[in-house]
């Protein structure tokens, strides 16, 4: 029998978006926010108003890096910042290695990731955080 797994669900991802989205109008920053599955595809997209619309390639990609990574996009970023850039190449399928994408985490697997664009990256990776907590969940 295969084992139970958890996914993201519709609710869980619409609750993602508006915590997210939230957060973001608090601060007035104009971002896009994605939400991909474990494998990096495409489960939910909220672009606010002013923001450009290449955030909404980078957040995805951004979740999509932090997704089949199993980590914060945020570890490539340092990686390549600490002078080890021949990860670039040896990472072509990955596009998003920049701070903002946050994996989501349930009973130690990665089930999901969360990405946001427009802000500095910092508030990026803020910004996907807030929505992940709105699910409550203990990782």
């Amino acid at each position: 029998m295969p084992a139970n797994r958890t996914y993201l669900t519709q609710q869980d991802i619409s609750s993602i978006l508006v915590a997210a989205e939230n957060y973001a109008a608090q601060a007035n920053f104009a971002v896009t926010i994605s939400v991909v599955d474990d494998g990096g595809h495409l489960l939910g997209l909220l672009r606010r108003d002013g923001a450009a619309p290449v955030t909404a390639y980078i957040s995805q990609e951004k979740a999509r890096a932090s997704a089949l990574g199993r980590r914060e996009s945020k570890i490539y970023e340092d990686i390549i910042n600490n002078g080890r850039t021949a990860f670039l190449g040896a990472t072509p399928a990955l596009h998003g290695v920049l701070e903002g994408g946050v994996n989501i985490v349930v009973d130690g697997h990665t089930i999901g990731a969360v990405g946001v664009s427009g802000v500095k990256s910092s508030d990026d990776a803020l910004i996907a955080k807030a929505g992940i907590a709105a699910l409550g969940i203990n990782s």
